[in-house]
């Protein structure tokens, strides 16, 4: 494997490790925003938009 070909390679591997952890991060991040709404419509908390619905 010649020089060129490692890097691409080692660039082609941090990339997908990036965006493995940028997908992990945001699907982390969107399961804790779902529990704190749920938490906060539990204890009587609405949403601005519900008064638009009712």
């Amino acid at each position: 494997m010649t020089a060129h070909a490692l890097y691409v390679t080692a660039a082609y591997a941090a990339s997908a490790v990036a965006l493995a952890a940028l997908v992990g991060w945001i699907l982390l991040d969107g399961r804790a925003r779902r529990r704190e709404l749920a938490e906060l419509e539990a204890s009587g908390i609405r949403r601005r938009s519900d008064k638009a619905a009712s």
